[in-house]
């Protein structure tokens, strides 16, 4: 039987419930990290915390617990299930209230842990690559909400994605409010062009991946320039290589967008490179 932390304690996923009154239900008001368990430990975990609680205070919402007791309660949520490979969700919920948006008339935030097995991509996608199209659904405007804030509210990334799958696509790119390359709809995105990585800046409106910092990481490891700049749909249409990242991803080739191929259509050496160096960082 899966078990599920929420209020304190660890209890059958079927008695995990919240109040229907919750904002985080109601309004979306809240944040949430996905984080990957490989060999039954939990990746970067401090980083995801840190990201979580940086989110939490961007919109005023006090988690009600230290993050040292947080970091144990997601292990002690993995260990409880026996999880070896998967992924944890944690959520934070504004809480129950009355009906409006004021988080004022809210109570009692929830901390809510499901630790569980996630579907990956197919082996074939990692050897083949994925194929893009650009959604004319674009990433909120940093003014208006903060991509660095990963909120509940994810509509805004969905759009895009049926965009993506009403194109035969399982993948999105998102521009920009100027027309720039954000990121895919659940994935940042790279380039290689003349043997410089290229990636997107947080002031681009992106979400600022764990997956892809770590992948920055291993980069410069690798002796591989490493650019955040601004790109444009044409740097990606003229690239040598392309990849996505994420906590589900990992690294993911992409061989072409809007029926353009990239590069020579197969994913390219660096990208593979890559793939293997995040292979055995996460799995020895």
């Amino acid at each position: 039987m899966s078990k599920v932390f929420i209020s304190g304690k660890l209890v059958d996923k079927e008695q995990a419930t919240i109040s229907v009154f919750d904002h985080g239900f109601l309004y979306g008001d809240g944040v949430f990290e996905g984080i990957r368990v490989y060999g039954s430990k939990v990746f970067l975990l401090e980083e995801h915390i840190d990201r979580l609680y940086e989110g939490a205070k961007a919109i005023r919402l006090e988690i009600p617990m230290a993050k040292a007791d947080l970091i144990a309660a997601t292990r002690q949520t993995v260990a409880a299930n026996e999880l070896v490979d998967g992924y944890v969700r944690l959520v934070i919920s504004r809480g129950a209230g009355y009906l409006g948006l004021d988080p004022r008339k809210t109570s009692n935030p929830q901390v809510i842990i499901i630790a569980d097995t996630i579907t990956l991509y197919p082996p074939e996608t990692y050897q083949n690559g994925l194929k893009l199209i650009t959604a004319s659904t674009i990433r909120n405007h940093p003014q208006a909400v903060s991509a660095r804030v990963k909120s509940l509210n994810y509509l805004n990334n969905i759009m895009a994605k049926i965009e993506g799958a009403d194109a035969g696509c399982v993948e999105a790119l998102m521009l920009n409010h100027k027309g720039e390359v954000a990121e895919c709809t659940g994935d940042n995105i790279f380039i290689v062009s003349r043997g410089v990585l290229k990636t997107p800046s947080v002031d681009a409106g992106i979400l600022e991946g764990i997956t892809r910092n770590a992948v920055i990481r291993l980069a410069r490891e690798a002796k591989v320039p490493v650019a955040e700049t601004t790109l444009l749909r044409h740097d990606i249409y003229v690239a040598d290589e392309c990849f996505l990242t994420g906590t589900a991803a990992e690294v993911v080739p992409v061989t072409s967008l809007d029926g353009r191929l990239i590069g020579d259509g197969k994913p390219g050496p660096i990208t593979r490179d890559l793939l293997e160096r995040f292979r055995k960082l996460t799995r020895g």
